[in-house]
């Protein structure tokens, strides 16, 4: 018996703007009936959009869509390891999408390059970012 060949889950990493501004977005950008993930990164700042869909979308028959909140800090430095524990976890059973919410997108670059180099080059597909406004 082989082995499934597992494709890399895409991912989609939001920033700029305030919080609610990129949940609006991620919002906007899940596709219907696929299960997906959003990290977000910091706390929300009132409106928790994605929180009322996660909970609608579970009382429903629709896909889940899972929500994980991590504590703000730079995610290619000094939240360097708490990503990689979330992503680790997450991983192992894969949603169709996954969504990163950064609160300060300073290091961007690093942080696609961290993502891109193993193993997460063979886990994750990244896409075009989102820029909210």
């Amino acid at each position: 018996m082989t082995a499934a060949v597992r494709r890399p889950t895409p991912l989609t990493l939001v920033s700029g703007g305030r919080a609610a501004g990129r949940e609006a977005a991620i919002a906007q950008a899940l596709a219907p009936d696929e299960p997906a993930a959003v990290i977000l990164e910091g706390l929300a700042d009132g409106n928790a959009i994605l929180a009322d869909l996660a909970e609608q979308v579970s009382s429903s028959l629709s896909s889940p869509l899972q929500l994980l909140r991590i504590a703000p800090g730079c995610l290619c430095c000094s939240g360097n390891l708490v990503l990689r524990v979330t992503l680790n976890r997450l991983l192992r059973h894969p949603p169709a999408h996954l969504f990163i919410s950064l609160a300060d997108a300073s290091h961007i670059e690093q942080l696609r390059t961290w993502l891109t180099a193993s193993p997460y080059d063979a886990l994750l597909a990244l896409q075009a970012d989102i820029q909210v406004s």
